[in-house]
């Protein structure tokens, strides 16, 4: 059973290469958290807060990120694939990504 995380204060929490394949981490409060090298394949961050978070490394890949906030992530080296809910132009204007971010 998964834990709960809709919602969640997890406000500048350290969650380096934590495994939440298909959290429900929609609403979520996830500005300034540390989530660098994270499974968050599959999950649900409708919604959610990830201001100035650093996820780089993570997997998002099929992740929806509709309406999430990503205003000075870094998303270095992120794997991106199928994202849904948000454009690759509009991940590029809102984070930081590099030449080995995935799309």
């Amino acid at each position: 059973m998964r834990a709960p995380l809709s919602d969640a204060n997890l406000r500048f929490a350290q969650l380096s290469t934590a495994n939440l394949t298909e959290a429900n981490l929609t609403g979520a409060h996830l500005e300034g958290a540390s989530l660098a090298r994270s499974d968050l394949f599959n999950a649900d961050l409708t919604g959610a807060d990830l201001s100035n978070a650093d996820l780089t490394g993570v997997n998002l890949a099929y992740a929806n990120l509709t309406s999430t906030n990503l205003r000075g992530t870094n998303l270095s080296g992120a794997n991106l694939t199928n994202v849904k809910g948000i454009s690759p132009a509009q991940i590029r204007q809102q984070a930081r990504t590099d030449e080995s971010t995935e799309f």
